[in-house]
């Protein structure tokens, strides 16, 4: 990629992950093109409006094209494909079928792909349903916490610049001090995507290793915890709680699976209720004046619930196929409520 023609990228998905995705490579000067659903196209017919908790400012997007079939993929010639999907979607019948669009169109390509979906060793899947090359797919994810303003009802903090935000499509706050974060799967495709975010000041894109990144999702039992609390403020929860240590338990049962290699084990010895809950309490008052709690309940108690639960289940499944001793996961999914309606 050193040639000096404009980058394109292709974003599946409008949410909340894929608007701000866009949004953050067009600052860095990359063509975007979104592949939605025909119901997002009219929303997009219009310019978003991104309003920042970090800066207090609210951002306009608009420098964009939209597809909605699929199959009109197939011809084009996008560097990089990010799925913004969540998990349980992208396994869906419309998922698979988007899979395999996908695999049909950039097959023996140099096209790249960014996968954000979440889910237990989801890059085997999708590399199994789409046929393309190990060396094309890496994984990644947005490094702040987003959300769709009209349906979250977030409650506002001191310092939100309530017009402004009333004003917007999405609202974000940044987690860590890089803007996406990839995996080193596919090393070249990683280090070509982060290369990106480094023009004209856009942000930052950090490279984990699998492991690094996966061990991210072992805290889900946690939020499972979280939410069968009804999400309170975790500046009023005790790590003595019951529920609370179920959950962190189950998380150290999760990050002890094989598919975390040598750092799953020496993560799991630093999880215990009291470093877990004092970790979670620092994001907490780190994303001020997000609410954190508020988002969370918004996020994983509904938006990607589905994936956050199934991604609970396969652990357990591959546990129990590793002959692994699991009872607080076990316990914990046994609490979990039915899948919701997509």
């Amino acid at each position: 990629m050193t040639d000096s023609r404009q980058v394109s990228v292709c974003v599946v998905g409008a949410g909340s992950m894929g608007v701000l995705t866009g949004y953050d490579l067009s600052e860095a000067g990359v063509a975007v093109t979104f592949l939605v659903r025909p119901h997002r196209q009219e929303q997009l017919s219009r310019p978003q409006f991104l309003y920042s908790y970090d800066s207090h400012s609210l951002k306009t997007y608009s420098r964009y094209d939209v597809i909605i079939d699929p199959a009109a993929l197939s011809g084009t010639s996008f560097d990089f494909v990010v799925v913004t999907l969540d998990g349980a979607s992208l396994s869906a019948d419309a998922g698979r079928t988007l899979t395999r669009e996908i695999g049909r169109a950039f097959r023996g390509t140099s096209t790249g792909v960014i996968l954000g979906s979440i889910g237990l060793d989801i890059r085997s899947w999708f590399l199994e349903q789409s046929g393309l090359a190990e060396t094309q797919v890496t994984q990644g994810t947005t490094g702040s916490l987003i959300y769709e303003v009209p349906r979250a009802k977030i409650p506002w903090h001191p310092g939100v610049k309530a017009d402004l935000l009333a004003k917007a499509d999405y609202g974000y706050q940044p987690l860590s001090p890089a803007a996406f974060v990839v995996d080193d799967s596919a090393p070249q495709v990683a280090a070509d995507f982060a290369a990106l975010f480094g023009v004209n000041g856009a942000g930052k894109c950090a490279t984990l290793t699998q492991e690094e990144f996966g061990l991210q999702f072992a805290a889900f039992p946690v939020i499972a915890a979280w939410e069968l609390l009804d999400w309170p403020s975790l500046a009023d929860l005790d790590h003595t709680n019951p529920t609370w240590q179920l959950g962190v338990e189950a998380m150290g049962e999760i990050q002890r699976l094989s598919i975390f290699g040598p750092s799953g084990p020496g993560a799991s010895r630093q999880t215990t209720p009291e470093n877990v809950l004092a970790l979670f309490q620092q994001m907490e008052t780190g994303v001020l004046p997000l609410d954190f709690a508020a988002f969370n309940a918004y996020h994983h108690g509904g938006k990607v619930n589905n994936q956050d639960h199934a991604f609970l289940r396969d652990a357990l499944n591959r546990g129990e196929l590793e002959g692994a001793q699991m009872p607080a996961l076990r316990a914990l999914v046994a609490r979990l409520p039915p899948a919701q309606k997509p």
